[in-house]
């Protein structure tokens, strides 16, 4: 039986699933597990073949990742508008501590409101978290808690982000 498609699956496809398990099979008949950057650069070197497994509830199914390029916006290799929110320029960010949480002083991260004027919104903590370290030198946490409110002042994001980046 072959692979399914992962790209007959579409933007659907669960590329950065926790449960998404990636098979590498090098062309010396090798085989690896785990994706990222250095297995995306040798399948697209024709050096390897990507393979996803997808859990289900009762079976699992294997898929052959033959849209490298949905792969690569997926984890974030390349630049997608429409999955981050955000565009590839300065962002005009507002932000602040916010002020219904304890700041313990002694704490190496900070909560913050941040509002962007820029148009853009926030779909991947990931992306926007790289964004802000080369364009404010923030250092965002990409684990725990994040989440955004809509008001009449706009749509604001709560984000947790290293005490000592904020003042760069």
């Amino acid at each position: 039986m072959e692979p399914r498609s992962a790209a007959a699956v579409g933007k659907d496809f669960p590329y950065t699933a926790r449960t998404t398990c990636y098979i590498e099979v090098h062309q010396d008949g090798s085989v690896t597990h785990g994706g990222g950057r250095a297995a995306y650069d040798r399948a697209l070197a024709s050096q390897s073949r990507l393979f996803a497994v997808w859990p289900g509830e009762w079976s699992s199914d294997l898929f052959m990742i033959d849209d490298l390029d949905e792969y690569a916006k997926a984890h974030g290799i390349k630049h997608d508008q429409e999955r981050t929110g955000l565009t590839e320029h300065v962002h005009d960010v507002q932000w602040e501590k916010e002020s219904y949480r304890n700041d313990n002083p002694r704490s190496p991260y900070v909560t913050i409101r941040v509002s962007l004027s820029c148009g853009c919104s926030i779909r991947s903590l990931g992306a926007f978290a790289a964004q802000m370290k080369e364009q404010r030198g923030w250092d965002v946490a990409k684990t725990g808690g994040w989440g955004s409110s809509s008001g009449p002042e706009g749509k604001t994001y709560s984000l947790r982000v290293l005490r000592r980046s904020l003042a760069n």
